[in-house]
């Protein structure tokens, strides 16, 4: 058999039994509201200031566009998938039905690098503003407890020294892998209300941080640059990969397609729609931010918490850690569930070992999956410092929206009859400028992160060669090995 052999639809059909009859209720304002909550997240309160720190300065406004540019390509690719194949959206589904076995395995293996690194980036981050909040209240947490080994930090009595692990992050991942390990009933009402705490505490600081700005700041704009990524137009789009951690989360809108009244019409509206929205918050957001405090001086993983300390607004700034670490708790919590819904697929196609399909027989939950990703996320955030785990999650999510426009290209010329109530506008116009432009952000990352995602798909090459491709599903059904 073909390494590039698809999955045949009709049998995703079939396993997707149920799931594709789903009541059409949604219109183009839900989706809206739908998108904004999903996008809204870790990324805007933790990676913003150490973009600007790093590579773009007050600029960082400027990467947010770019970013969502290549989200909103993106976006419209998704949606014509998530209308084909009626199952909840995965990139890795949408590549198994297109470009074969291979290029799933890769883009699910790349997965992890979105959900799993995700997860350990927004837990350093909670980590970062549960200490704020606990100074608010008098409380010092030992700082060489809460920082990386290749974190730097200042000791009360002056003394700058490095720190030893992050107890917190790993406290939230083991706590967040428990519960979903013993299975936990989302509440539509409690996600409801998270969500309105992000887009409040966004709105809030917009407009009590407003008065807070200090022009100064802002001079130069674009910093000179001073070495590849380092400032400069080549700083604004390396911030771009950076923040480009904020929009994860917009392919929530295309995963509803199904349930949208009229997704012809209003799927474009929804993802558009809730890309502008988000942006125009953001860049609001980071021109505040980069307002009230120096760039040079929000390389932290709170940089939020570091400029509503600047204000003077005691009553505020602790609604505000409140909220960011509820939403904080909330993002880690979907990044840990779909990230082992995504093993457990791959798990059941055969290209994973049973250890990740295993269903607890009390808790009916894959139980053993969550406990290999509690251990591995923990890891990371105990150890790895948050820019890097932030830019692998990013590099990691540019390649996957990669994929995902390529797959609108090869479905067309291989599957030109599908029914598809939503088709992706000017292809292969739009997916060939999703590519480049997700290309070009994930070239903006820099060397040292294209490095690591090869050596990272390396790893899963040797996997998928040496365990996957023999113990296939879809291999042993063809009679190959």
């Amino acid at each position: 058999m073909s390494l590039f052999a698809t999955k045949p639809l009709s049998r995703i059909m079939a396993e997707s039994e149920g799931e594709h009859a789903l009541k059409r209720t949604l219109g183009p304002v839900q989706l809206v509201a739908l998108g904004i909550g999903a996008i809204i997240g870790a990324g805007l309160f933790s990676l913003t200031g150490i973009a600007a720190a790093h590579h773009a300065g007050p600029a960082v406004t400027l990467s947010f566009v770019l970013a969502a540019v290549g989200c909103a390509f993106a976006g419209l690719c998704y949606s014509e998938f998530s209308t084909m194949i009626p199952i909840a959206g995965s990139a890795y589904t949408y590549s198994y039905a297109t470009m074969g076995e291979l290029l799933a395995w890769i883009i699910g293996w790349d997965l992890v690098l979105e959900y799993a690194v995700g997860a350990s980036t927004v837990a350093v981050s909670w980590s970062g503003y549960i200490n704020s909040l606990f100074r608010d209240f008098g409380i010092e947490l030992p700082q060489r407890l809460i920082a990386s080994p290749w974190q730097s930090i200042t000791l009360a009595d002056g003394t700058v020294t490095t720190g030893l692990v992050n107890l917190p992050a790993i406290f939230v991942v083991v706590a967040i892998s428990a519960l979903l390990m013993v299975g936990i009933q989302e509440s539509a009402t409690a996600n409801a209300v998270v969500v309105v705490l992000k887009v409040f505490v966004v709105i809030l600081f917009i407009i009590f941080g407003w008065a807070y700005i200090n022009p100064a700041n802002y001079v130069p704009y674009i910093p000179e640059n001073t070495g590849p990524g380092q400032f400069g137009f080549s700083g604004v789009v390396r911030a771009a990969g950076v923040v480009f951690f904020a929009f994860i989360g917009f392919d929530a809108v295309s995963t509803a397609a199904q349930e949208t009244k009229n997704p012809q019409r209003d799927m474009p509206i929804g993802i558009i729609g809730s890309l502008v929205v988000c942006t125009a918050l953001y860049v609001l957001f980071a021109h505040v931010l980069t307002g009230i405090v120096n760039y040079k001086e929000l390389d932290n993983a709170a940089p939020v918490a570091t400029a509503i300390d600047r204000t003077g607004l005691v009553w505020l700034k602790t609604a505000i850690k409140v909220a960011i670490i509820a939403g904080y708790t909330s993002v880690i919590l979907v990044m840990l569930l779909g990230q082992s819904r995504v093993f457990y697929s791959m798990s059941r196609d055969g290209l994973l070992p049973k250890v990740f399909s295993d269903i607890h027989p009390k808790w009916r939950t894959p139980w053993r999956s969550n406990m290999v990703f509690m251990v591995f996320v923990g890891l990371f955030a105990a150890f790895a410092p948050i820019k890097i785990v932030g830019e692998m999650t990013s590099i990691g999510t540019l390649f996957a929206f990669v994929l995902v426009c390529a797959g609108i290209l090869v479905m067309r010329r291989t599957h030109p009859n599908l029914p598809r109530p939503f088709k992706t506008p000017l292809v292969p116009i739009v997916p060939i400028l999703g590519i480049f432009a997700n290309l070009f952000l994930m070239a903006g990352l820099g060397l040292e992160n294209w490095l690591r995602l090869f050596v990272w798909l390396a790893i899963g090459l040797v996997i998928y060669f040496t365990y996957s491709r023999h113990n296939s599903n879809l291999r042993k059904a063809s009679g190959t090995n």
